[in-house]
């Protein structure tokens, strides 16, 4: 007898709303986005409510939201392939955070290096900075998601998630949930401008994947470096420059930048000059202007947004039936309703 065919691997991800991306995030997490919608069934979320604890200007949320999706648009999502939708237009998520948390034990909660790490870098510790393991454990689970690609620092929340998981198995006697894995990017962390891990909360780390020439010159070119002169050996891997540069470039490119710094005779502002250019190379002219157009026609990315949310909500509606039955929470006449309306109207948005 022929074998039945096999199911997908179903990957998962999100990525925050709460700032322009920049090469962190292309290179720690969009890049294999990308390539993985060849490989599996993808499905990728704008998480607009986690950027919340952050971003609390109305404008500002819509504007980040709208980037977002244009970028991972631009730099080649094919909406097609995988889903990219915003985490608000499942609002189920929600539901199914707070039933998590019934069997989540605080204790759990309070061993989040996370939410220890934002705090003491000045974030408000608000009840929702706190309960967002509870969020993202709903994110994952509630799409049946084997495969989540994350950063180094997302690989607690992961284990959080698989715990949660368990939890609300154990509790009710059904194996409603798979326990999913974290898949390390390749790039996992991308170094900042100033020395440290790039990222959306501070500006003078980072690169903007979509600005403009001059300003990508002047980031670049603001780089702080020692008073070595040209011809004096360097070490390339404590050098920002290059550690950029080899992220953007050919093997055999940043080997030659490499051998340059360790042997002299490469300077920084030649380095400089050469990492400008490549950026300008690798999202440079026809994504620039792809992104551009985007700008230019917001209906088609909300449209993306929209078809792509039906389809991610049909599926969450499915799990979520599952949980009712397991818990004994009534999937009413109401609720089943809203989910036809939301998921089968051809018209208007989703959320």
């Amino acid at each position: 007898m022929p074998e039945p065919p096999k199911t997908p691997m179903r990957y998962l991800s999100g990525v925050q709303s709460s700032g322009r991306l920049h090469l962190g995030n292309y290179f720690g997490a969009i890049q294999n986005h990308i390539r993985l919608q060849d490989e599996g069934d993808c499905f990728y979320f704008i998480a607009n409510y986690h950027a919340l604890t952050t971003v609390q200007a109305a404008k500002e949320l819509e504007k980040f939201t709208f980037m977002v999706a244009a970028d991972y648009l631009a730099l080649g999502l094919d909406p097609n392939k995988a889903l990219l939708f915003r985490q608000s237009d499942v609002p189920e998520v929600n539901e199914l955070a707070w039933i998590l948390s019934t069997v989540t034990g605080m204790g759990l909660m309070e061993r989040a290096h996370s939410y220890k790490d934002k705090v003491a870098k000045g974030i408000a510790p608000s009840l929702g900075l706190f309960y967002y393991p509870a969020l993202m454990a709903a994110d994952i689970l509630i799409y049946q998601s084997d495969k989540v690609p994350v950063g180094q620092d997302q690989i607690q929340h992961i284990e959080m998630c698989r715990d949660m998981a368990g939890y609300f198995n154990n509790t009710f006697k059904k194996e409603v949930f798979k326990l999913p894995e974290g898949v390390l990017s390749e790039a996992p962390k991308v170094i900042g401008l100033t020395g440290g891990k790039m990222s959306k909360s501070d500006e003078d780390s980072v690169i903007p994947i979509f600005g403009e020439p001059a300003e990508i010159k002047k980031k670049v070119m603001s780089i702080v470096t020692d008073s070595k002169g040209v011809h004096e050996p360097k070490d390339p891997d404590q050098n920002v420059i290059y550690l950029l540069y080899k992220l953007v470039a050919k093997p055999e490119e940043a080997a030659q930048m490499e051998k340059g710094f360790r042997q002299g005779g490469m300077g920084y502002g030649d380095a400089k000059k050469l990492l400008i250019g490549k950026l300008e190379e690798v999202f440079g002219g026809e994504r620039r202007e792809k992104r551009k157009k985007m700008e230019e026609k917001p209906g088609m990315v909300e449209d993306t947004l929209v078809a792509s949310a039906r389809k991610a909500r049909r599926t969450a509606a499915s799990t979520m039936e599952a949980v009712y039955a397991a818990t004994g929470i009534p999937c009413s006449r109401v609720k089943k309703e809203i989910l036809e309306l939301k998921t089968q109207n051809s018209g208007g948005s989703s959320g």
